[in-house]
């Protein structure tokens, strides 16, 4: 298990894993929002007073390259959701020179974050 630091009454829970949905859960705020990865997570149930939101991460980062890239599937979902961080900030990150000079994984994580990005407003367009 990676150790981290537990916050006490999150106002935003991304969930990997059934097991996270159960531990965490509980501890998000009334109207949280609880995005969860519905390519591993199907039987969950989720409290009426939070905010769930399917992602097929897994899937999407299958797709872009790698299933390790699950994570900025979520992330991009994330920023699409809330917009805590403006497009030209995510623009410029991926100026950087590892993404820049073909480094594969940062090429991956790029496209992984627009997937989540892409997925999350084609969802919303369409108020599926």
């Amino acid at each position: 298990m990676i150790g981290s630091p537990v916050v006490l009454n999150p106002d935003i829970l991304i969930a990997m894993n059934e097991a996270s949905v159960e531990r965490f859960q509980p501890r998000l705020k009334k109207k949280g929002l609880l995005f969860f990865d519905s390519s591993l997570i199907n039987g969950a149930a989720f409290r009426s007073t939070v905010i769930a939101i399917g992602i097929p991460a897994t899937k999407l980062a299958d797709a872009a390259g790698s299933t390790r890239a699950a994570n900025m599937v979520m992330l991009g979902a994330l920023l699409a959701e809330t917009g805590i961080l403006k497009k030209s900030s995510f623009d410029r990150l991926f100026s950087f020179p590892s993404a820049a000079n073909g480094d594969r994984a940062a090429a991956i994580n790029e496209n992984s974050i627009l997937e989540g990005i892409h997925y999350l407003e084609n969802k919303k367009s369409c108020h599926c």
